[in-house]
């Protein structure tokens, strides 16, 4: 059965520079019943202004990923690591003991338009590490493209949970049907565009929750990108 969670039933924070969509509860939204799902704890759909950015601030025992959709996400921490993370790009980096970072919108005339997305760690105390991997738009394109896994399987990038993300491309005709092993949990993020998932349309910055989902078929795309979560069968709140 699918849950849907609408976009504009997401929490909300406009601070003039950042323009930001909660689909859980973060920071002064809080709704009791948008508290994760399984080990997936935060998705904020945030946009942020040429120039501005999040100052250097911390993290502790957190996998914590970005995804841009559009512009370019600057990128400095702790550990010493630079870089611009652009459409196609992900980034995972695991906080572990501590790390300090900042993220600026790269560039001085144009918006960046990005996902940033937690996932509760099953390993605390960690060192630090970070991650960057560019995916090509041929590598989702009608099909969803494995890019986060425990195993670091087919290229995808590590994260320390029995968690694993896909991303995918579809346009048109463009469709795939894709199974679940049993008793999992399964979120649907579209982040941008619009497509059926088992039939039910879903539209930009949508979320569907689905428990123990089986075969999931994805169609009727108009130039959509969808993120899907393969997650443990638990209750986040419920912890």
């Amino acid at each position: 059965m699918l849950e849907l969670r609408r976009a504009v039933d997401r929490g909300v924070a406009n601070l003039g520079w950042l323009d930001s969509r909660h689909t859980f509860s973060f920071g002064h939204y809080h709704n009791p019943k948008q508290v994760g799902f399984s080990d997936l704890l935060v998705i904020n759909d945030d946009r942020v202004q040429p120039g501005k950015g999040f100052g250097t601030h911390p993290h502790r025992d957190m996998e914590i990923f970005s995804y841009v959709l559009e512009g370019a996400l600057e990128h400095q921490d702790s550990m010493g690591t630079g870089s611009v993370i652009r459409p196609g790009d992900v980034q995972m980096m695991s906080a572990g003991t501590g790390i300090t970072h900042s993220e600026f919108n790269h560039s001085r005339a144009e918006a960046v338009h990005f996902l940033q997305i937690w996932i509760v760690p099953n390993r605390i105390g960690v060192a630090p590490r970070y991650q960057q991997k560019h995916f090509t738009a041929d590598e989702k394109r009608g099909r969803l493209r494995l890019i986060i896994s425990p195993e670091a399987m087919d290229g995808a990038l590590s994260v320390y949970q029995d968690t694993r993300v896909y991303a995918g491309l579809f346009d048109g005709a463009e469709h795939v049907e894709f199974p679940l092993p049993p008793e999992r949990y399964a979120y649907v993020h579209v982040a941008r565009g619009a497509l059926r998932v088992d039939g039910t349309a879903m539209q930009a910055g949508d979320g569907a929750r689905l428990r123990d989902p089986g075969m999931l078929r994805f169609d009727g795309g108009q130039d959509a990108e969808v993120l899907l979560f393969d997650l443990r069968p638990i209750e986040l709140a419920m912890r």
